[in-house]
């Protein structure tokens, strides 16, 4: 199992902790600092749907100029959440086929066990 996210975001740490003392095995990449590879992140969207990997509560997406934010669509928020990493949703979980964007425990619980 891959996680997605930045270390010090404190969902991505709720994340990690329930994936411990779930005694879950993963492996932790840091795209604030690692960055995104623009197939995985494609990959990602085709699975899940730009608007829900698109973090619209944050600081990164409220500093967008209005004119980006406006006419927002699938091609530019691929672009935005690229160059924008804090952009994306977190964390994103890759297990095998199966991708999870953000955390609620319940879900994880459902799908991951």
């Amino acid at each position: 199992m891959d996680i997605y996210g930045i270390k010090n975001c404190d969902t991505v740490k709720k994340a990690l902790k329930w994936l411990d003392a779930a005694d879950k095995s993963y492996t932790f990449h840091d795209y604030k600092k690692e960055g995104v590879d623009p197939e995985r992140l494609a990959a990602w969207e085709s699975q899940v749907g730009w608007e829900v990997l698109l973090n619209r509560r944050g600081t990164t997406w409220r500093k967008l100029p209005d004119e980006v934010r406006d006419n927002i669509d699938r091609d530019s928020a691929l672009t935005v959440m690229q160059e924008n990493p804090s952009a994306i949703k977190r964390p994103v979980v890759e297990n095998g086929d199966q991708v999870l964007v953000g955390f609620k425990a319940d879900d994880w619980e459902a799908q991951l066990g």
